[in-house]
């Protein structure tokens, strides 16, 4: 647990959140063969590290959580602790379909010292909001740990209402934000007017600057696993409110943004990945697969346009 959250709680004051913001990109799971491979992950945490993240996202979606076990969603939670050594705040993505799986996930988490979760909506079931709300408060009971909710309607078939997150907040005083990944600037509005203090976490590519102009705290991009460095200046620019300087970032983004979901993420981002070098295969685990051929043409268009191909070529 990064020292600053770690000193709070030592003096039973209330979580200072303020360094909980920035570009956390979601890593993805390097695998071997049919095995996570620990040591390629511990090699992207210190990439992170090293390229201006403002933190690291353990298992969200572009780890692809639902094809590890509840063994292996544990160990890269270990690992990334571990190499992290408090340098830079660490959220661990718990969520489960399951709400047992959810709970194993959650304490595990908040055991090895993470500094915020983030538990993502119940999928497939498609359940009430009223449900939705003992769901999260029930993992939640006795835990302390800042949570946060992923909002992800595409992928889990449920959306968050603006009441639920009212209900949330009056109920359980340490959820505190949302990855919001769906196209709607006019929820996102809507929340931070209605609770000025609640941490938006862009969750779509395409509207990282957008959302951040109007009030999001950060970013929570897939495409952070190929320019940190980039995502991290947009974040400044903004805070410093350099407008001009995001929106430019922004739309030098955009391709890279859009490539991300040419196929399902992260086939795409692991295929990049592989290819400038960062994991030295794209595995995935079925029902996930490679890119193929064509995909494979299209993303090495993408990253010759980007300049990331040439920068490779300069450093070899």
């Amino acid at each position: 647990m990064c020292q600053y959250l770690r000193d709070l709680k030592e003096e039973n004051v209330t979580y200072d959140l303020t360094k909980i913001k920035g570009s956390i990109p979601p890593i993805i799971t390097p695998f071997n063969g049919n095995g996570v491979d620990y040591d390629a992950y511990a090699g992207l945490v210190e990439f992170q590290i090293s390229h201006g993240s403002h933190g690291i996202l353990v298992n969200g979606t572009t780890a692809e959580p639902s094809t590890l076990t509840t063994e292996e969603r544990n160990k890269t939670v270990d690992t990334a602790i571990d190499v992290n050594n408090s340098r830079l705040p660490i959220i661990a993505a718990t969520g489960s379909q399951s709400l047992a799986e959810t709970k194993i996930l959650t304490r595990h988490a908040v055991e090895a010292g993470v500094d915020a979760l983030l538990i993502v909506t119940p999928y497939y079931i498609k359940p009430p909001q009223r449900g939705l709300i003992e769901y999260f408060l029930d993992v939640m009971d006795g835990i302390n740990t800042p949570w946060m909710i992923y909002h992800i309607p595409g992928r889990a078939s449920v959306s968050i209402t603006l009441e639920t997150v009212k209900q949330l907040k009056d109920r359980s005083p340490n959820f505190v934000g949302m990855k919001h990944a769906v196209n709607d600037l006019a929820f996102v509005s809507e929340c931070i007017d209605a609770f000025p203090d609640f941490l938006v976490f862009v969750g779509l590519e395409e509207l990282s600057f957008p959302e951040m102009a109007i009030g999001a705290v950060g970013l929570m991009n897939a495409v952070g696993n190929l320019r940190p460095d980039l995502l991290s200046e947009m974040c400044q620019a903004v805070w410093d409110n350099d407008l001009v300087k995001g929106r430019t970032i922004h739309q030098r983004l955009l391709e890279l943004n859009q490539s991300v979901f040419y196929d399902t993420n992260p086939i795409p981002i692991k295929y990049m990945m592989k290819r400038l070098g960062i994991i030295p295969e794209n595995h995935h685990r079925l029902p996930m697969m490679p890119a193929d051929k064509d995909l494979e043409k299209r993303l090495d268009g993408v990253l010759e346009r980007s300049g990331l191909m040439s920068k490779v070529r300069v450093e070899k």
